[in-house]
């Protein structure tokens, strides 16, 4: 539950910050008139509006299951993510077009220097919270949280790109360099953008857990599964924070049901130790249903 609270407050307070930051980038802009900074500032109006659906998605995905979503609402996160990478495309966009006006007639840059440092500004406080977006949004499996950060990440990464041009472009006097800043700036959002929506759109498809992850999931149930005689069809999917794990376990015809069950609640256990937003089925199979032979390895998986 307070891993719940600090997502949800994390993302609030993105909105806060990227409102912030959106203020001084357009500062910077209006002190220079510099379309690589123009992008820039426009490029955090989408941060705005994705740290808001951001919010909205990680309030959704955690309320609880209920009659219309019996198995929760875990991949609202993922609706938030696609729209993020959408806003993110439309922003690099709009940032082409101006680089299309800009580049038939630029003009040497006005306060410039000023105009840098409340950029540079920008980035840093970009920067420490994007890092603790990514950070929690992977500890705590929250898809939003994390393509919010990323998204955020790549936005330092290109004003302190922006910036270092700039100052190259006022030190040479190359005031070319300004559009030519603000089209990669564009070009490295798009594809950012892309990136956010794949990840994404492959969520919704319920992609099973990364390789290792699946091989830790299996040695658990080994360690936990004694009294079973096999277990095989062993599935996973990922909604979110949540994971969902489904798979067969055979015991001997002669096991009680209250047997069987207190194996199935022995493995369960140690899976939620091991990932506490788990969610687990275990079909329970009599030994004719066996795909190797019984007695070949303790508790085999097939």
């Amino acid at each position: 539950m307070e891993a719940k609270r600090r997502v949800r407050r994390l993302a609030a307070w993105s909105i806060f910050i990227a409102f912030a930051v959106m203020a001084l980038k357009f500062v910077a802009w209006q002190m220079t008139g510099s379309v690589a900074l123009y992008s820039d500032a426009l490029e955090s109006i989408v941060n705005v509006i994705a740290a808001s659906a951001a919010f909205w998605a990680i309030s959704v995905s955690q309320k609880p299951a209920d009659q219309d979503h019996q198995y929760g609402h875990h991949k609202a996160e993922y609706f938030s993510a696609v729209l993020e990478g959408v806003l993110i495309v439309v922003a690099a966009l709009l940032i082409l077009a101006e680089v299309w006006r800009t580049f038939q007639n630029y003009a040497p840059l006005e306060h410039a220097w000023q105009g840098f440092a409340v950029n540079a500004l920008a980035a840093v406080v970009n920067g420490v919270w994007a890092t603790m977006l990514i950070r929690t949004g992977r500890r705590h499996k929250s898809p939003a949280l994390e393509a919010d950060g990323r998204h955020i990440m790549t936005d330092v990464v290109t004003s302190f790109g922006v910036l270092a041009g700039l100052i190259g472009a006022v030190l040479t006097g190359w005031y070319i360099l300004d559009p030519l800043l603000a089209m990669l700036v564009a070009l490295n959002i798009l594809y950012q953008g892309w990136k956010v929506i794949t990840s994404s759109l492959d969520g919704l498809m319920d992609r099973a857990v990364p390789l290792e992850e699946h091989l830790h999931i299996r040695d658990v149930i080994s360690a936990n599964s004694k009294g079973a005689l096999e277990v095989h069809d062993l599935r996973t999917r990922m909604a979110g924070r949540a994971t969902f794990i489904e798979f067969h376990m055979v015991v001997e015809s002669e096991m009680t049901v209250g047997e069987s069950h207190a194996i199935c609640d022995r493995i369960e256990e140690a899976l939620h130790n091991e990932i506490p937003s788990v969610r687990v089925v275990i079909h329970v199979e009599p030994d004719d249903e066996a795909k190797l032979p019984v007695g070949t390895a303790a508790v085999p998986f097939a």
